[in-house]
Order: C-alpha cells, then sequence, then structure tokens
C-alpha cells in the first residue's frame, strides 16, 4: 500500500501549451480519490503521469516515499484500468489476467491462484476460456479490473472505466467498484468526467478546471461548501441554480434583490454580506432546497418552463424575467402546469453568494468567482 503524493506538478506539451498547473494533491494510504471535471480539464493527463505514461514537465510525484519522475511504469507498482479495456482480443480471459504475472516470470502455481482468487472477487469464474468477444461490456471490464487485481499493486489507477457501458450497467459496476474497493484495502485513483460517480465512490474528490485543482475535500464539503461557483455548479445533479441579485440594506437588514423578488439572508449571511452592499453578486440555491410551500418567509417568483414528471419526484423547470433559468425538485403532487407565475420558498441556511468577478487567486493564472457564504 502506498501514499501517492503531487508536489507543483506542470504538464507542458510542445509549443507551449500547458494543461496542468502546479497541482498538489496528497492520496493517503487506502484512500479512495476521483478526479473529476469536464473534458479537457487535465484530470486523465494528471492520472497518466502517475502511471508513467506522460512525461512530468515541471514538479514531483512521490509514491510510497520515492521519487517517480524517471522511473519506468513497469517498475513504478502500480496497474491501471483503461477506458476501453485494453484486453488482447486472441487471448482467453485467463491468459489476459494472466498475462502480466507470464512477463514477470511468476511460477505458474502462483498465476493460477491468483487469477482464480480474482475471477472469484469479480464473479468471472465461468468466462475464464473465453475470449473478450464472447463477453459483455460489463464482462470485459471486470477482466479489465481483473488484470489489475492479479498483480496486488500498491496503487490502482482507473481511467474513466465506466464511460463505454449503459446507464444501468455503470450503476452496477460503480458498487462492484466501491465493494472491490473495501474489500482490497488499496490506495486507488480514478478519473470521471461523472460527479455523480464521484460523489458515490470517493473518500475525498478533486474538482479539475482548466488544469486548475478548484477544490480538494470530501464529497459532503464539497457539496456544501462548495470553493467557487464551478464546484457550486458542478457539483450536484441537477446542479445548483445561479441568479444575480443585488445586496442591499431595508429596515437595518441586508436583503438580496431581484427585480422578480427579494430574500432575506440569514444573519451569519448578512454579516458576511456586509462588504457588498450596493454591488450585484450571485444567488445560489440547489434544486432541493425549492419548495412548493407559500408559509416559508423567502421566495422566488417565476415563470414555470417546463414540468419532468419522474414518479417518486418532479423536476419543474422555471425561468426569472431577465431570463435566468432554475431548477426545482418538487413533490409528485404538485400541480403546475407550463406558463404558470409561481412562487417557490427557499432554503436561506442552506443557499450560497458568490462574487461575480473572477478573481486571480494565486499567481499561475487560476481564476475563480469565490464563495462569499
Amino acid at each position: 500500500m502506498a501514499e501517492v503524493n503531487l508536489v507543483k506538478v506542470d504538464k507542458i506539451y510542445p509549443g507551449n501549451v500547458q494543461v496542468v498547473f502546479k497541482n498538489d494533491i496528497d492520496v493517503k494510504d487506502k484512500e479512495f480519490v476521483v478526479f473529476v471535471g469536464p473534458s479537457g480539464c487535465g484530470k486523465s493527463t494528471t492520472l497518466r503521469m502517475i502511471a508513467g505514461l506522460e512525461e512530468i514537465s515541471a514538479g514531483d510525484l512521490f509514491i510510497d516515499g520515492k521519487r517517480m519522475n524517471d522511473v519506468p511504469p513497469k517498475d513504478r507498482d502500480i496497474a491501471m484500468v483503461f477506458q476501453n479495456y485494453a484486453l488482447y482480443p486472441h487471448m482467453t480471459v485467463f491468459d489476459n489476467m494472466a498475462f502480466g504475472l507470464k512477463i514477470r516470470k511468476f511460477p505458474k502455481e502462483d498465476i493460477e491462484t491468483r487469477v482464480n482468487e480474482a475471477a472469484g472477487i469479480l464473479h468471472i469464474e465461468p468466462f475464464l476460456d473465453r475470449k473478450p468477444k464472447a463477453l459483455s461490456g460489463g464482462q470485459r471490464q471486470r477482466v479489465a479490473m481483473g488484470r489489475a487485481i492479479v498483480r496486488k499493486p500498491k496503487v490502482f489507477l482507473f481511467d474513466e472505466p465506466l464511460s463505454n457501458l449503459d446507464a444501468k450497467l455503470r450503476v452496477t459496476m460503480r458498487a462492484e467498484i466501491s465493494r472491490l474497493a473495501h474489500r482490497l484495502q488499496t490506495t486507488m485513483i480514478y478519473v470521471t468526467h461523472d460527479q455523480i460517480e464521484a460523489m458515490t465512490m470517493a473518500d475525498r474528490i478533486v474538482v479539475m478546471y482548466n488544469g486548475h485543482i478548484q477544490q480538494y475535500d470530501t464529497p459532503l464539503n464539497l457539496y456544501n461548501h462548495p470553493a467557487n461557483k464551478f464546484v457550486a455548479g458542478f457539483i450536484g445533479s441537477p446542479p445548483m441554480n445561479f441568479v444575480n441579485v443585488k445586496i442591499a440594506e431595508e429596515g437595518g437588514k441586508i436583503v438580496a434583490k431581484h427585480q422578480d423578488f427579494t430574500v432575506t439572508p440569514t444573519a451569519e449571511q448578512q454579516a458576511a454580506l456586509k462588504p457588498y452592499i450596493g454591488k450585484e453578486v450571485t444567488f445560489g440555491v440547489r434544486p432541493e432546497d425549492l419548495h412548493d410551500d407559500k408559509s416559508m418567509p423567502n421566495k422566488i417568483k417565476a415563470v414555470v418552463d417546463v414540468v419532468e414528471p419522474l414518479g417518486a419526484e418532479v423536476y419543474v423547470y422555471i425561468s426569472t424575467s431577465d431570463g435566468a433559468s432554475m431548477t426545482s425538485r418538487l413533490d409528485p403532487s404538485c400541480t403546475y402546469t407550463v406558463g404558470q407565475t409561481i412562487e417557490l420558498g427557499v432554503t436561506m441556511d442552506k443557499a450560497h453568494f458568490f462574487e461575480n468577478e473572477e478573481k486571480q487567486t494565486n499567481e499561475y493564472g487560476k481564476r475563480e468567482e469565490v464563495c462569499i457564504i
């Protein structure tokens, strides 16, 4: 088992194209860390630098306390599971799983023991004599994971392993990988663009955007205490709603005013918003914190655009007069119709306020709309 530490790691391609900027990441022993972010944010490139498949342009990589920048991939004691499975089509499942051990000259008995043990963990014993073309996508992914497991590496790396599977199978495999992590008790680093995968599987999540780490924290802290507007909008499904408001003082209280509604922040929020009186900020509220409850003191007013019944709940898409689109998750008993003007109650202690100006927060050029509170 091992810790993985990245210290001010850069990746710069020819032509001075920089895709990763001074990333500092500490992955603890036996921890399951997920890198998440939109396509092109640098997460897979960072994973490939850890694996040794991409050269580190600047900074240092340590695995188990040893500097790995110039160590070949085969000597890093890591195993990687790829998006496209990367199985040998002419080999059986057994031979695919055993291949890495055979080239390392493991004894035959040891190879059989390891392969059978991994096959049992992944429930693929009946397929050991088949070739990959005779397997489903989910079964091939299990074989790819089995090939990694038999190595018993210090660190497992997963590069979007579920993205080729259908939605139902992704949910099943998500649970399989979580169970595998609990059983193996090995350091795991997992890359995905799917924030639901990240939230449900990770001990900690690295949120990346444009090559920069935006926030590195536990799933619940990312959800409840986002560092900036990007994190708030990326984590959560459906994502957080945003609308511009102006901070004003009325009757000794600080309020957030929109042309369609006015909300009164909590006492803690008012204290944080005091320096922003007279300025425009972004008001953020999650869909589950909007309620069909006219008795709530803080309400937003908007027009219904779309109603999506989902059985256990209904998504109601609304828009304000200035064109801001919002989503609410409501009880299925609500009877709103398209074109109707409605008022929804807001749970203010779950809401957030963000600066509207992007600020350069460090010397490497990372810019973000910071969460005020």
